[in-house]
């Protein structure tokens, strides 16, 4: 009955999900125009329930710990794409300015509950997916303060082809918000607390008073807008 958490890191390799990393050229001298804020495009969790066999686990289902009766998989996803100004620096150098940060979000989420679960154990996976939904109530705002940090950051890139060193960068870049995102929004010490006061659904424990006491003793889901770190 635990949680199988997974954070997608996107990639710019061709079989993966990917971040679009964007970048323009300028070759002027103005001030690159910087959005005031990061754009987060927060879209509402999929969430869905199959059954299983118990003595023929599908193909695609996640492995279950000895004991586990079902399981509940939850994904959150990070898609950070990054836009820049570049100033050309000479015909080995260059200035990129961090002008813009989109990350789309999204959850997904599936409960494998086997064919003729008692009442009991599938209330106890709605258990696991009230709390992934609670993490993810307020993941916009985790999401806009980390990328709120890389706003109008500068960094200097050097190199014989400074077109790929940008776009190697910005994909760094992108892959830093992801994967801050993903330490930061961490709901596996509550899932586990919450297996802890159930006994995985063992026990005679109510599931909603169990979800009520595991999100009473959770850390905070986000903390206030950090200030940008310097260039």
């Amino acid at each position: 009955m635990s949680l199988r958490r997974f954070i997608v890191l996107f990639s710019l390799l061709g079989a993966l999900l990917f971040a679009w990393l964007l970048w323009r050229s300028s070759v002027s001298s103005q001030q690159p125009k910087i959005t005031a804020a990061p754009t987060i495009i927060k879209q509402p969790p999929v969430i869905a329930t199959r059954t299983f066999d118990p003595d023929n686990l599908p193909a695609d289902m996640p492995p279950m710990i000895p004991g586990e009766l079902a399981v509940t998989d939850s994904n959150f996803i990070s898609d950070a794409r990054v836009s820049a100004d570049v100033l050309q620096l000479g015909a080995t150098g260059a200035m990129v300015t961090v002008t813009q940060v989109t990350v789309t979000l999204q959850l997904t989420l599936t409960m494998w509950v086997p064919v003729g679960a008692t009442q009991h154990v599938i209330e106890h996976e709605e258990g696991h997916r009230q709390i992934s939904e609670y993490f993810y109530l307020n993941a916009d705002k985790l999401a806009a303060r980390i990328a709120s940090t890389y706003m109008g950051k500068q960094i200097r890139v050097t190199g014989t082809d400074t077109h790929a060193e940008i776009s190697n960068l910005l994909q760094k870049l992108g892959a830093e918000i992801t994967e801050e995102y993903g330490k930061e929004l961490n709901p596996d010490p509550t899932q586990l607390r919450y297996d802890d006061i159930t006994d995985h659904s063992r026990n005679e424990v109510d599931a909603k008073d169990a979800v009520a006491q595991a999100l009473k003793e959770a850390p905070p889901v986000s903390s206030p807008p950090a200030t940008n770190p310097g260039n």
